[in-house]
């Protein structure tokens, strides 16, 4: 457990060191690189939820297969039943 937790603090340490010296070699300014940082996060969050909706509407569709499938063998299951029964 005081491993995990060694661990942890090193983490942060590495990403407190990584976004110091990312902030002292940027190319543009503050506000310029916040604003440049906003374009590209509602670019991408925007083709994310493209891509989210695309995974929903396919997994609609493979539900629904699935769901026709599993009526099928249940039909096929009881046409079986019946056979047996007589």
């Amino acid at each position: 457990m005081a491993d995990d937790n060694g661990k942890f603090v090193w983490f942060i340490a590495g990403a407190a060191i990584g976004a110091s010296i990312a902030l002292l070699y940027a190319p543009l300014p503050g506000h310029a690189t916040r604003r440049f940082i906003k374009k590209k996060a509602q670019k991408h969050g925007e083709a994310l939820v493209d891509t989210g909706r695309d995974l929903a509407d396919r997994g609609r569709e493979l539900f629904e297969k699935g769901r026709g499938l599993a009526d099928d063998a249940a039909e096929m299951f009881e046409r079986g039943r019946k056979l047996v029964d007589g």
